[in-house]
């Protein structure tokens, strides 16, 4: 998403080839990697002819995730090849948009994935926290649809601000105020979301620890012991690695903010593998994926 930005300064100095590389590399596991659960997904919607919310979620997260690594690689692989050139064609300025689309829409489907999981696993005693539960299902197509709104805007207000600077001659104080704007606008979105992520996981690890707690205490030995650990792991995992990954972009900003063209290569490397490692949990902490992943693997250890 912070491709845009990084043009600002692109005329002094350029990228880290190795960047580039690692993130071509990045985007094709990550491609695989969401394509799986696609198409998992996928197979189980033609079979019950049905998908319930959460699997709704997954598979909107996995197709947003599937496009966003698709034009980063086409990005990575265009820049090796012409890096001189790269920010003077308007089809490669509408791929950049296509990216901040789609790397928006994964930043805030995940959100309300995460936002979808406390409010549909928690228990409080809350009439305003039981209406949302009694609603969430019907609420998560406008959670979809408003994702998808926000990310076509800030889409539309990337390849703007690119056209207007490749069209115009504009100075450099018309430049810092585009720039601001969209900075302003970057950080809106990535503090909102992480916002989001942040205060279901919280609310939701405290409503599992406590269950978990009472369960104990009544000596209940069953199943739903098991699954409360299993989820209260799988959410603390999606807690550690929102945090990293907006640690690792405030500290990107930071670096742009610096005019450091070249950003440190383990923030360039978590940045783009974010979205691959978040779905990598998320396969192992569901079952359906799970299965699914490890019946591939058990037949391809056969097979070999």
């Amino acid at each position: 998403s912070l491709t845009l930005i990084k043009q600002r300064s692109v005329s002094k100095a350029q990228h880290s080839p190795l960047q580039k590389n690692i993130s071509a590399v990045c985007a094709f596991a990550g491609v695989w990697i969401n394509a799986f659960i696609f198409c998992v997904l996928c197979i189980g919607w033609v079979k019950k002819k049905t998908l319930n919310s959460n699997e709704k979620i997954l598979l909107l997260l996995g197709c947003s995730r599937i496009y966003f690594y698709c034009f980063s690689w086409v990005y990575s692989f265009l820049y090796i090849i012409y890096p001189n050139y790269i920010h003077l064609h308007t089809e490669l300025q509408l791929i950049t948009s296509f990216q901040n689309f789609f790397n928006y829409s994964n930043l805030w489907i995940s959100a309300c994935l995460c936002a979808f999981y406390c409010i549909k696993i928690a228990n409080f005693r809350n009439s305003f926290f039981t209406y949302l539960k009694a609603k969430i299902d019907k609420m998560v197509p406008w959670l979809l649809l408003g994702s998808g709104v926000l990310a076509l805007a800030m889409g539309i207000v990337a390849y703007d601000i690119t056209d207007t600077m490749q069209k115009n001659n504009i100075n450099e104080i018309i430049m810092d105020k585009y720039f601001s704007t969209y900075f302003f606008l970057t950080c809106f979105g990535y503090a909102v979301s992480f916002m989001a992520v942040m205060l279901s996981a919280v609310f939701l690890l405290f409503s599992l620890w406590s269950h978990k707690r009472k369960m104990q205490t009544n000596s209940m030995k069953d199943l739903s012991m098991e699954a409360h650990i299993r989820a209260m792991k799988s959410i603390f995992s999606f807690l550690v690695i929102y945090s990293m990954n907006f640690v690792c972009f405030t500290l990107t900003i930071l670096y742009i903010m610096k005019n450091e063209i070249i950003i440190p290569l383990l923030l360039s490397i978590y940045m783009h593998a974010f979205p691959g490692v978040h779905s990598v949990v998320l396969i192992f902490s569901n079952l359906k994926l799970e299965k699914a992943l490890l019946k591939i693997l058990s037949c391809s250890l056969l097979v070999g």
